[in-house]
């Protein structure tokens, strides 16, 4: 297989109707929001806010571990992965819009006491008020709306920083070649691997676990990062897919999508991992401010408990323990759909019990606000990814992974 191949310069043009589809899902999604603003019902605004921080930590994260996966492959110094990197740089050069509509749903939560009333409502931190709570009391120094919200910024910009700069230092070597933005991509995802794997425990700490601050998991951060990163995986692998299909990166062979395959099917396993690590500690504990997580999602939300564990473990790892399910285009998309579903399943079932509590519900608004997310990840990230060639002609790997083969 000869690189003469290949058109090294073939760019993606975002036109058409994937444009199309993705500026409507972002309207419908602005409808819904607008919907569920508009009720004089506060329940409706609390629900609201609660599937807007569902789908903005949901962008955030699969950006965030787009550019995860840059420094991963970076630090590994992986062949097999050079010719589909312009992918998950598209989703890191999209975080910073992320981190912004993230960061502003937060805000506004704790503005209006929508979102984390758990630990941010009057009295709570007061001994004289009727509502005094010692517990979040003694939380206080630590859950208070600034250094909260400093820390939101701190970690989301620095992930920012990063991804912005490796997707750069890629840019920079398409037009100098040689070895320097190389070496330079190295070292700064070695710094970038460090920074984000101690801090996006703390941020899934911050950002979910503590609508229900009376109940703690030293579990939670790892069971999320493994959710975070397979979402991605999945992501990634959709749009090569598609990509493919379009008559674009012809350079991507059943190989790459077998590596992708082996990650997804990997890291679900990590996930129901983690996931039954937390489950089976508590329940074997049995310590009521721990057990009272679980009890809600037995009670109130079983269906979605459920269906959580069917998608995000049963389904990747039944169809895709074959080895040549991994290989097929069509088989990887499904699973990768499923996985993706799945995920804003999981995130749901961490999510409204502590902001809706009883009060969840599954119609126009979360379907509606999801679709206008998927819109606007589908807007940005191709918008992002017809900037620059589909592949990184001058990556030092690059003969590798245009002959890669399993």
């Amino acid at each position: 297989m000869g690189t003469h191949n290949y058109n090294l310069t073939e760019q993606f043009e975002f036109a058409g109707k994937a444009k199309t589809l993705s500026i409507i899902g972002v309207v419908i999604g602005l409808a819904a929001i607008v919907y569920g603003f508009s009720s004089h019902d506060h329940i409706m605004h609390e629900r609201t806010f609660a599937n807007l921080l569902l789908m903005a930590y949901y962008f955030a994260c699969v950006c965030m571990s787009g550019a995860f996966f840059l420094a991963v492959q970076f630090v590994a110094q992986a062949g097999w992965s050079a010719s589909i990197l312009r992918v998950p740089q598209a989703m890191a050069r999209t975080l910073p819009i992320a981190v912004v509509i993230l960061i502003a749903v937060i805000g506004a939560g704790l503005y209006t006491h929508n979102l984390y009333h758990h630990w941010h409502a009057e009295g709570l931190t007061d001994p004289n008020s009727p509502n005094y709570d010692k517990l979040i009391d003694g939380k206080s120094s630590f859950l208070n709306v600034p250094f909260f919200m400093a820390r939101q910024v701190i970690f989301l910009g620095a992930y920012s920083i990063f991804a912005v700069l490796l997707s750069k230092l890629s840019a920079n070597e398409d037009l100098e070649g040689g070895l320097n933005s190389y070496r330079k991509s190295f070292k700064y995802s070695c710094i970038f691997l460090v920074i984000y794997g101690f801090t996006t425990p703390v941020f899934a700490f911050d950002t979910v676990m503590s609508l229900e601050a009376h109940w703690f998991s030293t579990m939670f951060g790892w069971y999320n990062f493994a959710a975070m990163w397979v979402s991605s995986l999945a992501t990634i692998a959709i749009i090569i897919i598609l990509l493919k299909k379009s008559g674009y990166m012809s350079w991507v062979n059943n190989s790459h999508l077998h590596n992708l395959g082996q990650f997804i099917f990997g890291f679900s396993i990590f996930w129901t991992y983690t996931w039954f690590a937390q489950f089976m500690l508590i329940y074997y504990a049995n310590i009521p401010e721990e057990t009272v997580y679980f009890y809600k999602r037995f009670e109130s939300y079983e269906f979605w408990f459920y269906l959580n564990l069917v998608l995000n473990f049963l389904a990747p790892v039944l169809l895709l323990m074959d080895r040549d399910n991994k290989r097929h285009e069509n088989v990887l998309l499904g699973v990768s759909i499923v996985v993706l579903c799945g995920h804003w399943v999981d995130y749901y079932q961490m999510i409204m019990p502590g902001t809706v509590d009883t009060h969840n519900g599954f119609g126009f608004i979360e379907i509606g606000v999801a679709l206008g997310f998927v819109g606007l990840f589908t807007f940005t990230v191709l918008s992002a990814l017809s900037k620059r060639a589909l592949i990184a002609r001058n990556h030092p790997f690059l003969q590798e992974s245009l002959h890669h083969h399993l």
